[in-house]
Order: C-alpha cells, then structure tokens, then sequence
C-alpha cells in the first residue's frame, strides 16, 4: 500500500518533455484559454468511450485499482490532509487505488498548470473548479450528475452546463451586512429590509453618531483598496434580477450598461449611496483592515463583507455580544423578493484525461461522504454545500438567515471566458469603478456610455457573438 502526497509548483509539475515554460502568473480570472479551446477535440479517453452513454456498472472498491493525482491549491485543505491522513482513510475502503495529493502554490499558478496540461493531455484525475473556470474546461470534466456526492449537493445543479453537472462544490458562501444592534437601537434604527431603507438608515446613523465625532462612519467600506466594494459593484447586478449569470449575458450584448439593464438598475443605486455622506470623511484615504479595525471599536456601524470577515472583527474588539448581521436589502419594496448572493466553491470533478474514472469518481464519492466531509467542513469557517451535512452555523452569521427566511438564493457566477476577454480588453473594473464614484465630478452615466461603446467594439473586436 503505498501513500503519496506531494507539494509541487507549476515548473516542477510538469515533465520534461511537455514543459513549454513557466509563468508567475496574474489574476486567475485572467487567464488566456486559448490552449484549452484547442484541444478541445481529443478529451475522451478509451475508458469513457466504451461506457456508453449509462456508464458502466457499478465495480465493487476492492475491484477498483491504480492511481489517481489530485490536485489542489488550498492551504487549509493541503492542512487538513496532512493532519488527519486523507490518503490512509480513502485506502481503507479502496486498498488498490494509489493517490497522489499536488499541491500547487496558489490559484493563479494553478490555472497556469492546468492550461498547459490541457495541451499537453495531462490534466490531473481529479481537480478543482471555480465557478467561472467550469465553462473554461468543460471539453475537459465528465458529468458527474449521477454520484450520490451530486444529488446531496444544494448547489451543484444550479452550476450545471449544457445539462451537465461538471463539478460538486466543496463549500458555499455567504455575504453578509455586519452592524451594531446597540448603535442601531440608540440612533433609533431598525434593520433595513429594502434599499431606501438602508439609505435612510445609514444618514440617520450619520447624523446621529457624527454630531459628536466628525470621524464617524455610519457605512465602514475601505475604498482605498477598491476590492472591498465588491458586495455592490460585483454581486448587486446580479441581486437586480435574480441572475447569477449576468456576467455571462452581459458578454453576448453590445450594450450592456444602457439605461433599464440589471447592472446599470444596480449601479444607479450604488451610486446614490456612494454620494451620500455616511462613509466618513475620507473613504478613499483608508483601506479595508482599517477599517474593519474601526468599526470592530464601534467607529462605524455597519461594514458589509462575507463569512470570513467575522472572525477578523470578532479579533478587534473584546466585547462582540451586540455585533449582529443581515443580508444587504437590494429590492425596491417588501414585495419584491429578497435575493441573497450564494456562491460554491471549489468544484471537484473528474477529468477526461483520467486513465482511472471510476476510481476517481469513487474518491469524490468518499470525500463527499461521511467518512471525510463533516471533518473538513468543520475544520474550515465556510458554509456546507451538502444537504446531508448541514453546518450550523455561527449565531451570529445565523440572525441573518432568521431575518429572511423567505430569501431567494441567487447562485453567483464570476463570469466565463467571453466576459474575461472583453473586460480585459476594455479594461473593465467594476471595483475600481465603485472607487470612482467617492471622487469628486464623477459622472457615473457618462461613464458607463464610454463604457458601453468601448463593449461593443471590443466584442466586434474578439470575434465575440
């Protein structure tokens, strides 16, 4: 019985006779594809051709046999492996399959390795997808629609392509609107439950709290970096019509910004609030550690981030017994639906280049079993995809939820290649954007007229239909 793990970076991942170079890589939404379009041709292999389009039959785990790489870039699962012996639990059940973990250095050399292994017919048995990346290898993943691990998904379906479930996603997360019941009681405010609610909620704070302290914050955002206004700029188009793949219909349009559209809606809106006086003096002069240290010494009262922002607030204060959290109202009236930003992550599937496909396909089986995954999902602070592992979750994060119960989940897609292509031709950034709308003689609606020509002559441009 023999176990593997293996820490690797792109260079070192690739044998000799198929490196073609190295890069360090940039953003992982960036990356060209045009290796991955190419060869798109030859991805079956004779173990799939001759299973027919049911598959094969079930094979017993001690018939199962060989070797399987597994690749993957997360340090908290690579942590999690190594301390609780994946490979040694999964060859309990499955004595003949031999597996290799890779661990390549982060996402962005990650996506790098894959594209180049696409070439060279080498992609790994099992590996990770982000949402925007299926679309990327789909030539590349076999369907997955009839694993048990799939059916117990909650999100899996709603990333389907072409009726095809190419991936199961290993988490899911959430964004949320943290603020301070105690502020929000002694400035007489209530939770907001539509837009011109939290407008009128965050002046009230403002001129509450700022009478008294001219650094006061009513909305802690943190402009400086740009990113932290990613929960307006990049999820609220998204929000306006309960379209998770705007991003995606945004690319098959020439103009995708005129007046009417989901984004231009959702823009309009963050605009008004952006040029509204509740973000401090200076928002542009601070960045988003900042302030998230602020408004954990409750010099802001609200600050909108996901999941993972609570555990750094939760650090900067002693007392968090009155932090609280809702969902960022985007809908006009209570009688519009409350739609709320879901998003999966890290979607394991199986690739055509495996020599091994059932053995693979019973790995994410196993990891999506009880024998590994109520451990892993423990051990890290994200949400649960799998409805037969539900993940309680943090009290706080909880009062969200217990104030929507009703809430529409919005499955969150970050955009395909087309849309990656044109943004990176106009060079289009929607955080940077948001930015912009703190500087003084911003015309937002000049701005998204440029933008609007400039997207249909890249489109013209690529070749884009």
């Amino acid at each position: 019985m023999k176990k593997r793990i293996v820490a690797l970076g792109l260079c070192a991942a690739m044998t000799a006779g198929t490196m073609v170079g190295c890069s360090s890589g940039g953003s992982d939404q960036s990356t060209d594809t045009t290796a991955v379009q190419a060869e798109a041709g030859d991805a079956a292999t004779p173990q799939q051709e001759s299973e027919g389009s049911d598959g094969p039959a079930p094979v017993a785990s001690e018939d199962l046999e060989g070797s399987l790489v597994f690749a993957i870039w997360d340090n908290n699962l690579m942590d999690y492996i190594d301390e609780n012996d994946m490979v040694g639990k999964f060859q309990e059940v499955y004595p003949n399959v031999d597996i290799e973990v890779e661990k390549i250095k982060d996402d962005s050399e990650y996506w790098n390795a894959m594209k180049m292994r696409t070439s060279a017919n080498q992609l790994p048995d099992v590996m990770f997808n982000k949402p925007f990346t299926l679309s990327r290898f789909k030539d590349y993943l076999l369907d997955l629609s009839d694993l048990e691990a799939t059916k117990n998904n909650e999100l899996a379906a709603g990333y389907a392509i072409d009726g095809k479930i190419l991936g199961v996603p290993m988490t899911a997360g959430y964004e949320y609107v943290y603020y301070w019941k105690d502020m929000f009681a002694e400035a007489g405010v209530e939770v907001p439950d539509t837009w011109e609610e939290l407008k009128t909620a965050a002046q009230t704070l403002q001129d509450h709290f700022g009478k008294d302290d001219p650094d006061f914050m009513a909305i802690a955002l943190g402009a400086k970096d740009e990113w932290p206004d990613y929960p307006y700029m990049e999820f609220m188009p998204a929000l306006e019509g309960s379209n998770g793949q705007n991003w995606n219909d945004m690319a098959k349009t020439d103009a995708p910004f005129a007046e009417g559209t989901d984004i231009r809606k959702a823009y309009d809106k963050v605009n008004d609030l952006f040029t509204m006086d509740v973000f401090g003096k200076d928002p542009l002069g601070m960045g988003n550690d900042q302030v998230t240290t602020l408004f954990a010494q409750k010099q802001a009262a609200i600050l909108a981030l996901g999941d993972w922002g609570l555990q750094n607030i939760q650090s900067g204060t002693d007392d968090y017994s009155e932090l609280g959290t809702f969902y960022l109202p985007v809908r006009d009236s209570e009688s519009d639906p409350f739609r709320v930003i879901v998003q999966g992550d890290s979607f394991m599937g199986v690739t055509t280049h495996s020599k091994n496909p059932e053995a693979a396909k019973a790995f994410v089986e196993w990891f999506y079993s009880d024998a590994w995954y109520p451990g892993y999902i423990n051990y890290v602070s994200s949400a649960s995809s799998m409805t037969n592992f539900p993940k309680e979750k943090d009290p706080i994060l909880a009062e969200a939820d217990a104030l929507q119960p009703d809430m529409e989940l919005v499955m969150y897609d970050g955009g395909g290649d087309d849309f990656q292509a044109i943004q990176n031709e106009i060079a289009f950034d929607y955080k940077k954007l948001g930015s912009q709308m703190f500087t003084d003689g911003f015309d937002l609606e000049a701005e998204l007229e440029s933008l609007n020509e400039k997207w249909a002559a890249a489109r013209t441009k690529l070749g884009i239909q």
